[in-house]
C-alpha cells in the first residue's frame, strides 16, 4: 500500500530474481487456507489479505471453499473513499490503500459476490491480473476535480483566502456517475444479481449465505502514545475510515495471536514490510541476530517513521526453524512465486516489532479481552 510504485516494482524484482535455496521449516500448526492470490500491480493487499482472512473463516466455519471476488470489494471501497474526500471537501486523500476494516465495512454495506461474478481481474485492461497503473491515476484525476477546479493543488502552499479560487463552489449534480464509470471501466459492474451453485443471489443474500457475521471481528495494537486498554484511531495514511483499534501491551497481543492459531483461528495481519529484514528472494523475514524488540523499541520506530502500515496479509500457522526458533505461516498475495510457492516465513520477534495491528474474531480472544472489547 505505501509507496506503491515501490512496492510493485519490488514485487516484480523478486518474481523475476533466480530461486534461492529454501530455508528449512518444520511446521507445528497448520490452518486450512484457501489458494493464494496475486494482486499484481495494484496497492490492493488490504483486500486480498482480508478476503483470504474471511475465506479461512468459512472454511473454519462451514467446511466451504468459496473465492470470494476483491473487485467487488474494490469497487465499492474506491466509491465509499470517494464520498468521503467529496464530503471532506478534498482535505482527505484517494488511495489504493486500506485496511482490514474496509472489507468488513463494503461487506456489511454492499454485500459480496464470487470471483466468478464479475470480469476476471485485469481482463478489462489485458492484463493477467489487476494492474491500477493507468487506472488508478484516472480515478484520483476525476474525483479531484470535482472538488478543486485544476486538480487538487498542494494546499500546504496556500493560506485559506488562496484556496477558495482553487475549489469549485459545489460538487456537480450526480458526480457519483462519473466516478463510477472510471471504476466499471477497469475493474467492471459490480452485479445486482447473479448464479451461484444453481441458486440467485443478491450481493446483500449471498453475504448473508456465508455464515459470517461482521461484528465479529476486531482490530487490536499495540502502542504506548494511547493508553493501554482503551480503543483509538490508528494514525496511518490508509486507515481513512478512521475505524478504531483496541490497545494493549505487545506481549499480550503476541498471546492473542499464538492462543488464537491454537484455537484453530486465522489471523489477518497488517505492518510493516519495507525494510531489508522482509527478505523477497527468501521469503522469510527474521531480524538480525542479537536484537531483542520490546515496546519502546516498536513506539521510537512508530514516532519516527522508519515503521510504518504498509503491508496486510494472513497468518495461518506456526513453525520453527533449523534452530528451533519459532516463526509464523503466512499467506501472502503476490502470487505463487519464490521457494515456498507465495508463503511467507515471518519470526515471532519480527511480528512483534513490525505488527501494526492484527485483525481476528473476537471468539478467539481470551474471556476477559472478549468482554473489554465488546
Amino acid at each position: 500500500m505505501k509507496r506503491t510504485i515501490t512496492l510493485v516494482a519490488l514485487f516484480l524484482i523478486a518474481a523475476t530474481a533466480p530461486a534461492q535455496e529454501a530455508k528449512s521449516f518444520t511446521t507445528i500448526k497448520e490452518l486450512p487456507i484457501t489458494s493464494v492470490k496475486n494482486q499484481y500491480r495494484s496497492g490492493t493487499c488490504w483486500d486480498y489479505g482480508t478476503i483470504g482472512f474471511l475465506e479461512s473463516e468459512i472454511l473454519r466455519k462451514t467446511g466451504r471453499t468459496v473465492d470470494l471476488c476483491e473487485m467487488f470489494v474494490v469497487s465499492k471501497d474506491y466509491m465509499d473513499c470517494a464520498t468521503h474526500y467529496v464530503r471532506m471537501h478534498g482535505f482527505s486523500q484517494i488511495s489504493e490503500g486500506g485496511s482490514c476494516d474496509d472489507v468488513i465495512e463494503v461487506i456489511r454495506r454492499h454485500g459480496i459476490c464470487p470471483e466468478e461474478a464479475m470480469p476476471a481481474p485485469g481482463s478489462l485492461t489485458g492484463d493477467p491480473y489487476a494492474n491500477f497503473k493507468v487506472f488508478f491515476p484516472e480515478l484520483e484525476r476525476t474525483v479531484s476535480g470535482i472538488v478543486w477546479s485544476e486538480g487538487q493543488p498542494e494546499l500546504n502552499r496556500f493560506t485559506a483566502e488562496e484556496q477558495k479560487p482553487l475549489r469549485n463552489k459545489e460538487p456537480k449534480a450526480h458526480w457519483q456517475d462519473s466516478v463510477q464509470a472510471v471504476i466499471d471501466r477497469y475493474v467492471g459492474q459490480c452485479p445486482e444479481s447473479f448464479v451461484y451453485e444453481g441458486k440467485t443471489y443478491t450481493p446483500q443474500s449471498f453475504a448473508g449465505s456465508l455464515g459470517l457475521d461482521m461484528d465479529d471481528y476486531v482490530s487490536l495494537t499495540s502502542y504506548t502514545h494511547h493508553p493501554f486498554n482503551e480503543w483509538f484511531v490508528l494514525e496511518a495514511p490508509y486507515k481513512w475510515r478512521l475505524k478504531p483499534s483496541y490497545n494493549i501491551p505487545v506481549e499480550q497481543l503476541m498471546e492473542v495471536l499464538d492462543r488464537a492459531l491454537d484455537k484453530g483461528y486465522t489471523v489477518a495481519w497488517g505492518g510493516d514490510v519495507s525494510g531489508e529484514n522482509f527478505s523477497r528472494k527468501e521469503a522469510v523475514a527474521c531480524l538480525p541476530e542479537g536484537i531483542v524488540p520490546t515496546q519502546q523499541m516498536r513506539q521510537e520506530q512508530w514516532d519516527d517513521w522508519r515503521f510504518t502500515y504498509d503491508h496486510v496479509m494472513l497468518i495461518y500457522g506456526k513453525a520453527v526453524d533449523g534452530q528451533g526458533m519459532p516463526y509464523y505461516l503466512v499467506k501472502n498475495s503476490w502470487g505463487d512465486y519464490g521457494p515456498y510457492k507465495g508463503i511467507w516465513y515471518m519470526s515471532r520477534d519480527y511480528m512483534l516489532l513490525n505488527t501494526t495491528y492484527i485483525f481476528l474474531n473476537r471468539l478467539a480472544l481470551p474471556r476477559k479481552l472478549r468482554k473489554a472489547v465488546k
